[in-house]
């Protein structure tokens, strides 16, 4: 992306887990929470474990981040919780994670094994073991689930006046794999996953075009900040309403966009209705009574 200049009049970043493929559920339930509660030794609460992990990545604020914050950020929800410390189950705290985590941008196994070699620290190990598990077993699990409904047609009809680039925290790899599966790679100029950069990075390109003339698709908070961020408009693939809002961008959003009018009322009037759609804290916090 170093070497990157527009083709196009129109920038547009596009999200893939939970936001063109229906994906998320099964990854985090079914690749990412068993190997969590083995790597970490949460047997003994595992119920816990993965209501924590499944808020996380799928039904809150944090939907879509990088998995090595999510990770942080699951182990500090299930730590709090009353029952697990009832059972005095012992939840760690990754110090190593959360520093590298802190001056590394690059989120990616590749980078994490770079720190592996050059500090041994363990908290960074068994982030590294899980996450290979992870990445195994997504490419062991993870085939035959399509685009939503009306994707193709608006990366069609977008790709027209747009430059399209898949901005996602999924690893390259898997992005490639998946994107290709579904005969939609050739529809974009660029796929770029967590081993190019966190989506802010990645969106960054969209400084080279005029004012309102980028957006960014995406499912989560996330999507959005990283959008603001770069001074990108934002349409959101609401999670759960996610067939109704492909069809709200083909037929009305896009048209939006490339006419002019999705800056102002029409994007605060999206913004809203996204807010809403995913809490902060989880219904069984002690923060949430």
């Amino acid at each position: 992306m170093k070497d990157y200049s527009p083709q196009k009049r129109f920038f547009v970043g596009i999200d893939s887990d939970g936001c063109v493929f229906d994906t998320m559920e099964l990854k985090h339930k079914e690749c990412f929470i068993p190997p969590f509660i083995n790597a970490y030794n949460l047997q003994g609460v595992s119920k816990y474990a993965r209501e924590a992990a499944e808020f996380v990545n799928l039904y809150s604020k944090s939907r879509g981040i990088n998995r090595f914050p999510a990770l942080v950020e699951q182990l500090d929800w299930l730590r709090r919780r009353p029952e697990v410390q009832a059972r005095g189950v012992s939840v760690p705290r990754p110090q190593g994670v959360i520093d590298w985590i802190a001056q590394e941008s690059k989120l990616g196994n590749p980078a994490l094994e770079k720190a592996v070699q050059a500090t041994g620290d363990p908290d960074l190990k068994q982030a590294l073991r899980w996450s290979q598990e992870v990445n195994d077993t997504v490419a062991k699990m993870v085939r035959g689930v399509p685009p939503f409904p009306n994707v193709k047609n608006c990366l069609e009809r977008l790709g027209r006046d747009s430059d399209l680039i898949v901005a996602s925290a999924t690893p390259n790899a898997a992005l490639q794999a998946e994107w290709e599966e579904h005969d939609l790679a050739k529809l974009v100029r660029a796929i770029c996953g967590q081993d190019a950069g966190n989506k802010q990075e990645i969106l960054a390109v969209a400084a080279q075009y005029q004012p309102n003339h980028a957006l960014m698709i995406g499912d989560a908070p996330g999507d959005h900040k990283a959008a603001v961020a770069n001074h990108c408009l934002f349409f959101p693939i609401n999670p759960g309403n996610e067939e109704a809002s492909w069809h709200r961008l083909l037929n009305e959003g896009i048209e939006k966009f490339f006419a002019g009018t999705f800056v102002g009322a029409y994007q605060e009037r999206l913004l809203a209705e996204f807010n809403e759609y995913l809490p902060a804290t989880p219904a069984w916090s002690v923060d949430s009574k």
